[in-house]
């Protein structure tokens, strides 16, 4: 699940970081009242009462979804914030951050430095029987590590073995967007419609820089916009984001 928005890229700022923790909550909520994946020992009771029922005695309630966070820090604060959570927290650094009764396992932006425990997580749940792995936003690419050897084989020894079941992300021209099972779409500005869109070109595989490139090459708009500054293609961007939000 990759939501490619600027302000979901940074983590350096305390309140960036707060909502994108609330934004992968609404997933995981989401995620486990669609699956129904929960088991409540209780039954017959109010919902205000097994919250409480299982902030004292957690053992009448158990989670099958896991929530894998980046680190210790942040799985310890959301824990404490989130006391009525209807998933179980862990972190990339625990020595054991999957139980065998785990049914679903969600990472929540997972770092490329967590490479090697990302994929013994993996590799575990491959197990027979297999579980469900969810990776939301992650973060596997990195200008550090280039665009090199190490990126290709990333690419396609692990990375190629996930489906991108939801994918949006805003650009300067319109939008790539991807909601499984349908196909990979650009988006286009309308130029005669403000706050619209046009499908551009549908892909059955995601589409990269170089198919980009080819769909808008005669585009002599798309050309002028080099001479913009860096703010005006910023500004570009966050009225993208605006524009594609409220057309989907």
């Amino acid at each position: 699940v990759e939501l490619l928005i600027p302000q979901l890229q940074t983590l350096d700022d305390e309140g960036a970081q707060l909502e994108l923790w609330e934004l992968s909550k609404v997933f995981l909520d989401t995620l486990i009242e669609e699956t129904k994946c929960q088991e409540v020992a209780l039954k017959g009771f109010e919902p205000e009462t097994l919250r409480v029922a299982h902030s004292k005695f957690p053992s009448l309630h158990h989670q099958k979804v896991k929530a894998i966070f980046p680190d210790a820090g942040a799985a310890a604060l959301l824990k404490y914030r989130w006391k009525d959570a209807v998933f179980s927290f862990a972190s990339l650094s625990d020595r054991k951050p999957v139980d065998s009764g785990d049914e679903m396992v969600v990472m929540i932006v997972p770092d490329y430095q967590m490479l090697e425990y990302v994929e013994k997580i993996a590799s575990t749940l491959a197990d027979d029987p297999p579980r469900p792995l969810i990776m939301w936003n992650p973060r596997l690419y990195s200008a550090d590590v280039g665009v090199g050897f190490n990126v290709r084989q990333l690419r396609r020894y692990f990375l190629s073995t996930f489906t991108t079941v939801y994918h949006m992300r805003p650009m300067p021209f319109g939008a790539i967007f991807r909601c499984y099972p349908g196909l990979w779409k650009v988006f286009s500005d309308d130029k005669d419609r403000p706050n619209r869109y046009l499908l551009a070109k549908e892909y059955a595989n995601r589409p990269d820089t170089e198919d980009i490139e080819m769909l808008f090459d005669n585009n002599e708009e798309q050309k002028s916009d080099e001479g913009q500054s860096l703010l005006d293609k910023a500004a570009g961007v966050f009225s993208s984001i605006n524009r594609f939000m409220k057309s989907i």
